[in-house]
């Protein structure tokens, strides 16, 4: 597969009056097509800047940035890409329908099906009961919703996503997780930042992980999940919980977390009530090895 963004050797400096600041030290990934990479790291650690590069926001850098193969710093480089910020400034003054008709016109897609294609997108993000009210009339959720159908109505190849399920309720997040999954299988890449560590872990097959500028290292799911733990995430079968705040996911399916000292008196246990081990495995969770990572590099 052809690489969708790549950043070789990149840094950039912001020069102040006091000192200057190392936004970005030899950053160094790539993303391919079809694939979610998640970049994560506290604030101040050069999530944004690596955004602003790629769009050629910032172009004073050193290295190497291509996008599908082109410099990142030429405009034809960027026609394949659809970017979502944080926190979307949409023209207050339009409605959520003409946002969209607009996003086309400026990629020059002309279709025969306009508004039929862009009540498409608005219906996949649940706001299309608003498609002809002002943006300033909707609530902070719609409008990142609007922003997302904004940027998939043009189909882009590579979607470049800042913190994409802000301001959303649980019902939208998971209708969002479902749509940038289905844009996944289809070929589609993402590259998205996240505060929220257990959505980047929902949708991303690789991990990025930097601080202070440095990317630390990039994981993938796999390699999460051998790192070594104490605590193990059970599922079992019984009429009762048996451990104190054990999670029902079903009729008589309990799911818990153990610690390894733990699990042998939980077993028996589990035997004497005729109950059934269903499942465990190692509780890795993204935040524990985010916050491993960043500890590790403070030493």
């Amino acid at each position: 597969m052809s690489a969708a963004l790549e950043f070789r050797g990149v840094s950039h400096i912001f020069r102040g009056k006091g000192k200057d600041v190392h936004a970005l030290r030899d950053v160094s990934f790539s993303l391919t097509e079809g694939e979610v990479f998640g970049f994560v790291g506290p604030n101040g650690a050069g999530k944004s800047t690596t955004i602003k590069v790629m769009l050629d926001i910032i172009s004073d850098y050193q290295g190497s940035v291509r996008i599908y193969g082109l410099d990142a710093r030429r405009a034809e480089a960027r026609q394949p890409l659809a970017f979502v910020p944080e926190s979307p400034a949409l023209y207050e003054q339009f409605t959520p329908l003409e946002i969209l008709r607009m996003g086309l016109s400026m990629y020059g897609i002309k279709r025969k099906d306009v508004d039929a294609w862009c009540m498409q997108w608005l219906e996949r993000f649940s706001v299309a009961q608003n498609a002809k009210r002002r943006i300033r009339e909707l609530s902070k959720g719609n409008v990142q919703r609007v922003a997302l159908a904004h940027a998939m109505v043009v189909q882009p190849k590579l979607l470049v996503l800042d913190e994409p399920l802000s301001g959303l309720d649980p019902v939208g997040r998971k209708d969002v997780v479902d749509i940038l999954t289905e844009y996944k299988q289809q070929g589609g890449a993402i590259f998205l930042t996240s505060h929220v560590l257990h959505d980047v872990e929902r949708i991303a097959g690789r991990f990025g992980f930097i601080n202070k500028g440095e990317l630390l290292t990039v994981r993938s799911p796999r390699e999460l999940a051998a790192e070594r733990v104490d605590q193990m995430l059970v599922r079992f079968s019984s009429e009762q919980s048996l451990v104190q705040g054990a999670k029902q996911l079903r009729e008589m399916e309990f799911e818990c977390e153990l610690s390894q000292v733990e699990l042998p008196a939980f077993i028996a246990q589990l035997n004497n009530v005729g109950g059934h081990l269903l499942a465990i495995k190692p509780a890795v969770s993204l935040e524990t090895v985010f916050f491993k990572i960043l500890e590790q590099a403070a030493h």
